[in-house]
């Protein structure tokens, strides 16, 4: 397949460039895969749209304040945004300078902070730091809004950027999905029984990087550190025996469950994932999906279509546009259901 194959006219006036006043005022469009339908709702409405039995699969990463500013020793400015943490004191970053400085070099930072390159691993930099990222970060850090947000991150951010559920730390993006949520809305799911699990994925800023090569099966995926717990797999064992439905909270939550179930079964995980979900892949723990709208082209996209059909994500899409949907991070969101196995 094309990359072109993926591609949606979106209006930059769709972009949403900031949240809504409640998690829970956003639009939610429901997509039948199977049949290509559509519906306009709102998200407060999901809890209506789900039974009674069914699963709940929530992303409990926690976002880091993951940009920061520095100079190298010529006094030229540097930005780094962390993409994973590889250790206390050591990390990769997106490493952004004039001339990028060579392994070796020292980089003054806030606080009387020093990073020390270490090498250069593809488009990204080891770095070390002389303390321990992650309370480098919380203290220093700026919360890393997508490229597609023309504004300067605000107070308001540090919280909205971040799900309510967020528990374990180490991502540089949020998963999307899940802003939605609020407390009214988790309290009204439980109350019609309906389930939930947690997975961690550490979404990094390389989430956001297009898919450079025209044919789609050439594209690799950056890698993503991931765990499903015991207690998630359990949960969605008993959801299958009393007839529920598996339902991911975004595309880090269906790349998770999926990638623990390569092995045929859903089993526990813990480690590097390089999973990349386009039409052909066979789908084996989720049934549905709760999902933001994604940039043309992208990965997140062409996972959406492998789960609902191409041509139905499409057309869907095409409707987002036409009804004036607020679209990617701070946007609305989909609830999809799957296309018809064949």
């Amino acid at each position: 397949m094309q990359r072109s194959d993926f591609h949606y006219d979106l209006p930059h006036e769709l972009i949403a460039q900031a949240p809504l006043a409640e998690r829970r005022a956003s639009r939610l469009l429901v997509l039948d895969g199977a049949t290509g339908a559509t519906q306009d709702r709102s998200f407060a409405e999901l809890p209506q749209l789900l039974s009674e039995g069914d699963l709940l699969v929530f992303n409990d990463t926690r976002v880091l304040p993951a940009r920061v500013f520095g100079k190298k020793p010529t006094g030229g400015r540097v930005e780094l945004l962390l993409d994973r943490v590889l250790g206390p004191r050591t990390a990769l970053v997106h490493l952004r300078a004039s001339h990028k400085p060579a392994p070796g070099t020292d980089v003054s930072l806030p606080g009387g902070a020093r990073a020390r390159v270490l090498a250069r691993a593809g488009e990204l930099t080891q770095i070390e730091l002389d303390r321990d990222v992650v309370p480098f970060l919380e203290a220093h850090g700026e919360t890393p809004l997508p490229p597609y947000i023309d504004r300067t991150p605000d107070a308001t951010d540090r919280e909205r950027y971040q799900t309510v559920f967020a528990r374990v730390p180490g991502a540089a993006a949020a998963p999307t999905a899940g802003l939605h949520f609020d407390a009214t809305t988790i309290e009204a799911l439980a109350a019609r029984r309906i389930e939930r699990a947690f997975v961690t994925l550490h979404v990094g800023a390389g989430t956001f990087a297009p898919v450079r090569t025209e044919r789609i099966e050439e594209h690799e995926l950056h890698a993503e550190w991931l765990e499903v717990s015991a207690a998630t797999c359990a949960a969605v064992e008993r959801c299958r025996a009393r007839g529920g439905r598996v339902v991911a909270v975004g595309t880090t939550s269906v790349r998770a469950l999926e990638t623990a179930a390569r092995g045929g079964n859903l089993t526990r995980f813990s480690g590097d994932s390089r999973l990349y979900i386009y039409p052909g892949f066979e789908f084996r723990v989720v049934d549905a999906m709760v999902t933001n709208f994604h940039l043309p082209e992208s990965s997140l996209l062409m996972l959406v279509a492998a789960f609902a059909g191409r041509e139905h994500t499409l057309a869907a899409y095409r409707h987002a546009v036409l009804q004036r949907y607020r679209f990617f991070s701070y946007g609305d969101a989909m609830l999809v259901w799957p296309k018809a196995r064949t």
